[in-house]
C-alpha cells in the first residue's frame, strides 16, 4: 500500500512540468520580448527529447530499477524547472529541455511499465488520475505566482521545490521498488528482456500498436489544444466561455478514469476500451451536430470521458498482449510514438483550420477514430496471442 501510494506520488511528478510552460509563456515572452512562436519550438524540444528518453527507458530500467529510474528521473525535471526560474535568456529554455524531457520520457515510460506488469487495471486507472491531478496542479500554483506581479521566474521555482520534494519521496521508495521488482521476477516464467529499436520494426504487431498509440494520444492532445478555437470560431462562444468550455474535456478526462478504476476489475480492460471507442465516436458527431451550444459542451465532456480511460487500459494489456518478459520495451517504443503524435498531428489540424476552417474540428477527431478502430483491428490480427484470455 505504501509503494502504491509513492507510485501515485510519482504520477504527480510526471503531470507536474507538463502544463508549465503554456502557463507561464504569455509573462516569459513579455519579460524576455520574445516571439509568441517560441514556445512552440521549445515544446517541440521538449518532446524530442521525450522521444529519445522513451526509446532508451527499458536499458536503464533494467540496469538500475524502475525505483531508481523513477527518482532521478523526477530531480532531473527538478532541476531543470529550478534552473528555468533563473533564466534570463531563451537559450536557457532551449538548454535546459533536454533534461526536462529527458526526465520526463523516461519516468513515463519506466513508472507505465512497472503498474502494467504489477498492478490491476483499476489500479492502472487510478495511478493515471494523479497524473490529471498534476496537471491541473501546476497551473494552479503558477496562476498565484502570477496574480501579483507577473513573477513567472518564482512559478517555475515553487513547482521546481514541490518537484524536488517528491523526487525525494521517490529515493526513499527505492528500497521498496525493488522488493517488489526482485519478489515479482522470480514469479515470472521467464526473465525479461531488453529489445533494440531495430528489433521491434521487424515485428508487423509491435509497429501497428505504436500506430494505435500515435493515434489515440494524438486525438487526445488535439482535442484538448483545439476544441477552445472550435467552439469560439464556430459556435461563437466569446473567448472565456470557450476557455471553460475546454476544460469540460479535461474533467471528463479525469471522471472517467475514475470509473475505469471503480469498474475495472469488473469489466475488463478490452470491453472497457470497447465502450470508449463508442463514446469517443457518439462524442465526436453530437460535437458536429448543429445542436445547442450547451450539448455541443456536453459532447466534448463525454468525449474526455471516453478519452481518459483508453490509454492506462491500452497500456495494461501490452503484458498479455506481447509477452511480459517483452513489455517494458514495447512500452517504450509506444510511449515515443505518443510524443511524436502529440509533436505532428495537432500542428496538421492547425493548418487544415487555418486553410479550410475550424468548423473541421469534430470531423478530424472522427476521421482520426476511425483510423484508430482499424490500426487496433490490424494490430489484434498480427498478434499470436489469445487475447481472449486478458
Amino acid at each position: 500500500m505504501l509503494l502504491l501510494a509513492l507510485i501515485a506520488v510519482s504520477y504527480v511528478a510526471v503531470g507536474l512540468p507538463d502544463s508549465v510552460l503554456g502557463t507561464v509563456w504569455p509573462a516569459v515572452y513579455e519579460d524576455l520580448n520574445l516571439p509568441v512562436s517560441m514556445a512552440g519550438y521549445i515544446g517541440m524540444t521538449v518532446s524530442g527529447c521525450t522521444v529519445i528518453s522513451c526509446l532508451l527507458s527499458t536499458r536503464f530500467t533494467a540496469k538500475f530499477g524502475t525505483g531508481l529510474v523513477s527518482a532521478v528521473s523526477a530531480l532531473m525535471t527538478a532541476a531543470a524547472l529550478l534552473g528555468l526560474s533563473l533564466s534570463q535568456s531563451p537559450v536557457y529554455f532551449f538548454l535546459l529541455s533536454v533534461p526536462l524531457g529527458m526526465g520526463a520520457g523516461t519516468v513515463d515510460s519506466a513508472l507505465n511499465g512497472f503498474v502494467a506488469l504489477y498492478c490491476s487495471n483499476s489500479q492502472m486507472s487510478y495511478l493515471h488520475c494523479f497524473y490529471g491531478l498534476g496537471v491541473t496542479l501546476s497551473p494552479y500554483l503558477v496562476s498565484l505566482c502570477l496574480a501579483d506581479d507577473n513573477n513567472w521566474r518564482r512559478a517555475y521555482l515553487t513547482v521546481g521545490i514541490i518537484q524536488t520534494v517528491i523526487s525525494l519521496l521517490i529515493f526513499f521508495a527505492v528500497p521498496y521498488w525493488r522488493r517488489m521488482e526482485r519478489n515479482n521476477i522470480l514469479k515470472e516464467e521467464s526473465e525479461p528482456k531488453t529489445l533494440t529499436l531495430s528489433q521491434m520494426i521487424k515485428m508487423p504487431s509491435v509497429v501497428l500498436s505504436c500506430i494505435v498509440f500515435y493515434l489515440i494520444c494524438a486525438a487526445e492532445y488535439t482535442a484538448g489544444v483545439w476544441s477552445s478555437t472550435y467552439f469560439a470560431e464556430f459556435k461563437d462562444f466569446t473567448p472565456e466561455k470557450a476557455a471553460k468550455t475546454a476544460m469540460l474535456f479535461y474533467v471528463g478526462m479525469t471522471v472517467g478514469r475514475f470509473m475505469s478504476g471503480v469498474f475495472g476489475n469488473k469489466l475488463g480492460s478490452k470491453r472497457i476500451l470497447y465502450i470508449c471507442v463508442g463514446i469517443l465516436l457518439s462524442a465526436s458527431v453530437i460535437i458536429a451536430l448543429p445542436l445547442p451550444s450547451f450539448v455541443s459542451a456536453l459532447g466534448l465532456l463525454l468525449f474526455g470521458f471516453g478519452m481518459g480511460p483508453t490509454f492506462p487500459n491500452l497500456s495494461y494489456l501490452v503484458p498479455s498482449l506481447f509477452g511480459r518478459d517483452i513489455s517494458s520495451s514495447v512500452i517504450g517504443v509506444q510511449l515515443a510514438s505518443t510524443y511524436v503524435g502529440i509533436m505532428t498531428l495537432p500542428p496538421v489540424f492547425g493548418v487544415l483550420a487555418e486553410k479550410v476552417s475550424a468548423g473541421i474540428f469534430p470531423y478530424f477527431l472522427f476521421a482520426t477514430l476511425c483510423a484508430f478502430v482499424i490500426a487496433s483491428v490490424m494490430m489484434v490480427k498480427s498478434l499470436k496471442v489469445n487475447i481472449d484470455k486478458s
